[in-house]
This record gives structure tokens, sequence and C-alpha cells, in this order.
């Protein structure tokens, strides 16, 4: 076993395997390549010059990433992103001129780091839930067995350990609030482009200039919208609907 490397007990220790999953580099860069197929999806829809023949190609090596190929060309780029932009059209040559275009590292970047707060954030609230039901049945069952309170760690007025596990419970629920605002409210940061000020994409389509003025103006950037609980990326720009259960933006499902 070796132990010569840096590790924390957050990840060794503490973390579930369903957890080290989603920060997990395997779950990142396969997120960047599904936000490449979005990003290309949504540049076909709007008559840029990438067909649906790329798009399949792409979508045929969204899982299967040469890390081997990324790690030597980031050796020479050093360069993250632009490595695993190398490696994807390295498998897929046919699309490789549309990989990424018109958006910058933060487009993946970013809107990764959202969507696996997001799923991490959705683990949590699961095991919450878990737990709220764990807790309920706990209280109910001893809610008539007697025990002493404590105030400041001193014994205080008689109790039940059910009375004290509904404490526990309230805290608990107020945690399952919290996670539920957060999950309700999440956004991605849509794509700005590589100057953060849309200019790029603007430009680019400007070369179909009919369907682009055939679309209806919006003030909210293009966002990335997860359909049911399936891996497919679709692209939309609607103005942002009321925070709601049903119009979470930010998911990405694993397979494992």
């Amino acid at each position: 076993m070796q132990k010569n490397t840096y590790e924390t007990p957050l990840n060794s220790r503490y973390a579930s395997k369903e957890m080290q999953y989603i920060f997990s580099p395997d779950f990142k860069f396969k997120t960047w390549r599904k936000l490449w197929i979005a990003l290309a999806e949504a540049e076909h829809e709007l008559g840029l010059p990438v067909t649906q023949e790329q798009i399949d190609e792409l979508k045929a090596h969204a899982d299967d990433i040469n890390y081997e190929v990324a790690i030597e060309e980031e050796k020479k780029r050093r360069h993250d992103v632009m490595s695993h932009v190398y490696a994807y059209g390295v498998q897929c040559p046919n699309a490789k001129g549309i990989i990424h275009l018109g958006a910058t590292s933060c487009y993946v970047g970013d809107n990764t780091d959202v969507i696996t707060m997001t799923e991490g954030l959705k683990l949590i609230e699961k095991k919450l839930v878990n737990l709220l039901d764990k807790l309920s049945k706990f209280a109910i069952e001893y809610k008539d067995l007697p025990t002493l309170g404590f105030t400041h760690y001193q014994p205080a007025q008689p109790t039940t350990v059910g009375k004290r596990a509904t404490l526990w419970l309230q805290d608990v629920l107020l945690d399952y609030y919290e996670v539920e605002h957060r999950l309700e409210t999440m956004r991605l940061l849509g794509s700005k482009g590589t100057t953060g000020t849309q200019a790029r994409s603007a430009s680019s389509t400007r070369r179909s200039p009919t369907r682009w003025a055939s679309r209806p103006a919006t003030r909210s950037p293009v966002r990335l919208t997860r359909e049911n609980s399936t891996t497919r990326w679709s692209v939309s720009s609607p103005a942002l609907p009321s925070p709601r259960r049903s119009s979470r933006t930010t998911c990405v499902s694993s397979s494992t």
C-alpha cells in the first residue's frame, strides 16, 4: 500500500463511494464532453456549420475518454481544457474542428463545477430523507422512554428519548430545507464566448442571419437542461422560470 502522496480524510475516510465518483476526474471529464455535445447541438440549431454527423460522432465517444492522449498533450500545451479538446478530436476526426467552438475554458470548467455541486447536493438530499425517516421511527419507538434532559452539560428536567430525538429531527429537517432551496435555485452559467460577452457567438451566428433573426429575443443566456433522468442534454434560451422543483437545470446522471 502506497502512502507517499497527499490524501485527505474527507475523501478516504468520510466520503461515500457515490460522492467520491461525483468528484472524480472521470465524472469531470465526461461532463466536459456532455457540455461540448450540448454546445454543438445548440450551434447546429442556430445554423452554424455544425452537422448532425459531427454531433453523432461526438456522442459515440462521450464516455470512452482517451486519458493517455490527453495526459501526453497536456505536457506540451500546459492547458487541461485544450488537451482534452485535442484528445476528443483524435477520437472524432470529422468533428474535431467544431469541438469547443466559440467557447472559453470557463464554459466547461465552471459549468462542470456547478453540475458537480448539484449532483453532490442531490446525493446529500437523498441521504437526508433516509435519515429523517429513521429518526422519525426512532422518536416514535422511544417516545415513552424516560431520560434526563441536559443544559450546558448539566442534568435538567426529565424528558423522553423520543422527545430528544425530535430535536435532532428538527435540525436535520432544517438542513434538508436548505439543500432543497439550493437545488431549486441552482443555475448553470451559460455559454458566454471567449471574452465573456458572447461577442464571439454573435459573430459566428452572422453566417446565418435568417435563422438567428427568427429566434425570439431573450435576456437570459443559453441554458443546458437534462431531460428526465437520462444523460441527454438539450439547449434552450427561455427566460428563467420561478424556482420550482421541476425546473432543475444542472443535473447530470451517471451510470455508476
